[in-house]
């Protein structure tokens, strides 16, 4: 096992978002993880015996994360299928860790999105109420899933607005790590505490979430969320804290992070509102990763071409 001190503390930031989500789902979120967590590490492993190389303890993170992003309810193939093909196709492909361009967990959830659509938002669970909640139950699908909607699909529909006490504490329906905004904050706060993310990124994406935000409501576009419930709701926070921090998949240079991290931004708040699903956030990082090494390459550039001017 390749031992990765960054990724252990990446890993305690989610455990209690995991304790929030058994609280909120029931014990079904700790077999999701289990499933995710034994597929990922075969299908790692698989690759790395051929080469004589060590699994990575990256690939518990990215097994972490796409079970923090999934709806508690997600049959379990289907879980497992998206961390095989994530593991696969966005990083062992790209030549294992440190060399992939996309962030696993995040292909792995748009996999499953866009191939088992009615697995993942034909209904939505109800969180548990009261202590104590879903630590006696295990919320089977079958039983405990109701067509519920998100608080992102309600607006959508019907443009009617929700508590935003609500979306901040966690009680609303939703995926499993995205519900408790609260908890979310905590995990930032220690990640920035330990030095093992940087800052850029993020601000990037909340300025230009919130600048688009601002520009759209401006022009009377109904669709576009008030900013408020625009942070606290969806995936939103929780991309911004654990994926648009991800070293590997964000520019390497400073000015590279705030112009990805804003452009990400920007496209989040554009899908939400006019596509047909109303997430949008996974898309954006993923289309943000794809112009990662032009911007990079762009930025080092007019670095270069300055220096050499001002040495003229």
């Amino acid at each position: 096992m390749m031992k990765q001190p960054n990724m252990r503390v990446a890993l305690k930031a989610m455990i209690p978002l995991f304790i929030a989500g058994i609280y909120l789902f029931g014990w079904r979120v700790l077999a999701l993880l289990l499933v995710n967590l034994v597929f990922g590490t075969l299908t790692e492993y698989m690759f790395k015996r051929k080469k004589g190389q060590k699994v990575s303890e990256a690939v518990f993170v990215s097994a972490a994360l796409y079970t923090l992003i999934l709806p508690p309810a997600t049959p379990f193939w289907v879980s497992a299928v998206g961390i095989i093909f994530g593991i696969v196709f966005a990083k062992e492909a790209f030549g294992g860790f440190g060399r992939n361009v996309f962030n696993p967990a995040l292909v792995s959830r748009a996999f499953v999105y866009v191939s088992f659509p009615a697995a993942l938002t034909g209904s939505w669970t109800e969180v548990a109420k009261g202590f104590p909640g879903g630590f006696v139950k295990y919320l089977h699908p079958a039983i405990d899933t109701v067509a519920t909607a998100t608080p992102l699909h309600t607006y959508q529909s019907s443009m009617q607005l929700s508590d935003n006490l609500r979306l901040f504490l966690g009680n609303v329906p939703g995926s499993i790590g995205e519900t408790s905004k609260v908890l979310i904050i905590v995990a930032l706060i220690y990640m920035l505490y330990k030095k093992v993310i940087q800052k850029e990124g993020m601000i990037g994406m909340f300025l230009g979430f919130s600048v688009a935000t601002f520009l759209f409501r401006q022009f009377g576009v109904e669709s576009v969320v008030p900013l408020p419930m625009g942070l606290i709701s969806g995936g939103f926070l929780f991309a911004m804290t654990f994926m648009m921090t991800d070293p590997i998949t964000q520019p390497r240079t400073k000015e590279g992070k705030y112009f990805i991290g804003a452009l990400v931004g920007a496209i989040t708040l554009i899908i939400r509102s006019f596509a047909l699903f109303p997430g949008g956030v996974m898309f954006a990082i993923l289309i943000g990763n794809s112009f990662t090494p032009i911007v990079d390459e762009a930025v080092n550039g007019l670095k270069r071409r300055k220096k050499e001017r001002s040495a003229q």
